[in-house]
Formats: structure tokens, sequence, C-alpha cells
């Protein structure tokens, strides 16, 4: 039996995730659904790429991930069904799946003909589609193949000279902790283990911890500890440097992003010292 997951920018306030799932249980018969998330941020494809290609590698093969953000179809965007590394992913040709792998390429690209009326919903579209792939039914018979989507180019980490690179912010996650673009094997590989400042704007970091744990010296009495309102640097479980702040809270005292004065797509610098 597959998998369904639902990703979207539809928030939980709404109604909306609650038709996907409703519309599913009518067509299929106890299907298997699960929640990847629904709190992508507005419209934004990068930030749905970095969440969707960090989590379907969890799922079996044979998976298929529903991937409703900035989905309208309109005379200039059609629906897909990628299939790709084995999983299927149904979702607006608004260039999303070359963000979720630049590596992997697809190994069959369908444009959805089933419903050409643009008013439908692409709610109803992808119900359809993904009823469809979970009966095993055969890919052609929802569309055309094709052989071209759009592709947008992903935020790249930017070698500036020998001794200095440029990352960009790509997710803000809910404690609203800084991810970027730089993985931990490039940086390895660039630092050579020299020192380092990494420039937050006007904070700068000069050390990565394993985790956050290993910034707080538990030697210590708790009351002489520093712990609440640390600046950390680290490599998240996805392999992606991050920038945090232990243990804080968003809805009070403020998470990374809004004390560091950072968001989407803004540029950190790392300047390494040999």
């Amino acid at each position: 039996m597959s998998i369904i997951t639902l990703t979207t920018d539809f928030g939980i306030k709404d109604f909306n995730v609650s038709i996907f799932k409703g519309l599913l249980n009518i067509e299929l018969d106890n299907p298997k659904i699960i929640d990847i998330s629904h709190e992508i941020s507005p419209f934004n494809i990068i930030e749905g790429a970095y969440v969707i290609k960090n989590a379907y590698r969890n799922f079996p093969r044979g998976s298929i991930h529903i991937v409703d953000i900035d989905s309208e179809k309109t005379p200039e965007q059609t629906h897909l069904v990628v299939e790709m590394d084995q999983h299927f992913f149904i979702c607006a040709d608004n260039g999303i799946t070359s963000l979720i792998s630049n590596n992997i390429k697809p190994s069959k690209i369908i444009e959805i003909n089933i419903n050409n009326n643009i008013s439908i919903s692409s709610i109803e579209t992808f119900v359809k589609v993904a009823s469809h792939i979970y009966r095993g039914g055969h890919l052609n018979l929802i569309g055309s193949e094709i052989f071209n989507i759009k592709e947008l180019i992903d935020l790249k980490t930017v070698v500036k000279s020998k001794n200095e690179l440029l990352c960009n912010v790509v997710y803000i996650d809910n404690y609203g902790n800084v991810i970027t673009n730089i993985t931990k094997s490039f940086f390895e590989k660039f630092s050579m283990s020299r020192s380092f400042t990494i420039n937050a704007r006007n904070i700068k970091f000069n050390k990565i911890y394993n985790s956050y744990s290993d910034a707080i010296n538990f030697d210590k009495e708790k009351k002489y500890r520093e712990e609440d309102g640390k600046k950390i640097a680290l490599f998240n479980s996805s392999g992606f440097l991050e920038l945090s702040i232990y243990k804080s809270n968003p809805k009070t005292s403020g998470g990374a992003n809004t004390l560091f004065g950072l968001n989407y797509g803004d540029t950190i610098s790392i300047v390494f010292v040999d």
C-alpha cells in the first residue's frame, strides 16, 4: 500500500487541508495520509523544496507526495506528476521539483490533462491523480509525457575568494532557527581546518558546535551556565549550517531570525583565516 503525503502553504486555520483528506477518503478506502507540513510560507517554493527534499527520503519507495504550493493552474502554469527517485511528486510546473533535487533526474514527467478547466482547484486535480496512482493506475492515462519542465536555479554557496564563502538563508524553522544553504561537507572541504568567523549581519560566530547541548557546559552549576540566549552555530540533522539561540521562543523572547535580523534569501559571509 502506498503512502500519500501532503505539503502545502494552506496553514491550519482554514479548511483546505480537511478538503484534501475528505476527498482522498471518498476516492480511496482508508488511505494512509501523512502531513509533512502545512506551514510553508505563502507561495514560498524555496522553503517548500527544503522541507520536502529533507522529508521524502524517509518514506518508502513508491510514496505519493502532493505538493500544493503556489499551484493554481493558469494559461502559463500546468500541473505535473514527476516520478523521481522512485517517488511520485504531484505539483505545479513552478520549478519546485528542480529545487527538491539538483542531482536526481526525473524518470518520467507527465503533464496532467484530466481537468483542462482552469477553474477546477488544484486540490480536486491532485486528489484525482494521487488516487489513480495509489490504485496502481498507469501514469499515461492522466496526461501526456513531456521532457522539459520549469527549472529554477537554487541559491548556491558562492566562493568569493580563497578565504571567504557567501551563503544564504533558505529556511526558518518553528523555533526561529536560521538554516543556510551551506552543507557540512562543503564547509569542511573549503575550510581545511582553518579558523573562521561567520558574519550574520552584526552577529559573529567563531565556533560550530556538534549539537545544542554541546554548547552548554554541564560541568557548571545551572545558575552559572551560559544557557538562555546563547548564540549557537551548528550543522543540523540534514547537514546544513544553522544559526540559533539556545531554547529561544519566537513567541516571547524572539528567535534567531528576528534577533539576528535575518530573513529568507539574506546573505551570510564566512571568512577564513590562513
